[in-house]
């Protein structure tokens, strides 16, 4: 079971994916600041996740991008 699907469109901007992992790591910090240490464990395996799903292990799906047109079959006239 995935709780972050890498595939869907939204996380395919490299500042959206690093937006995600950076205030998960940042509500981390904060919670170990503020003397929350099971809140601040949790968030922490909620950060080392999503950064595993969305910059570890990204793969982009090159088949869906919008701006990259498929060869033409027969070469050119």
């Amino acid at each position: 079971m995935k709780f972050i699907d890498p595939t869907h469109p939204v996380y395919r901007p490299l500042w959206v994916r690093l937006l995600i992992v950076g205030s998960c790591a940042a509500w981390t910090a904060v919670e170990y600041y503020n003397g929350q240490e099971t809140w601040g464990l949790i968030f922490l395996i909620v950060s080392a996740y999503a950064f595993a799903q969305l910059i570890l292990f990204y793969k982009p799906d090159e088949a869906r991008t919008p701006d990259k047109k498929p060869p033409e079959e027969g070469g050119e006239k």
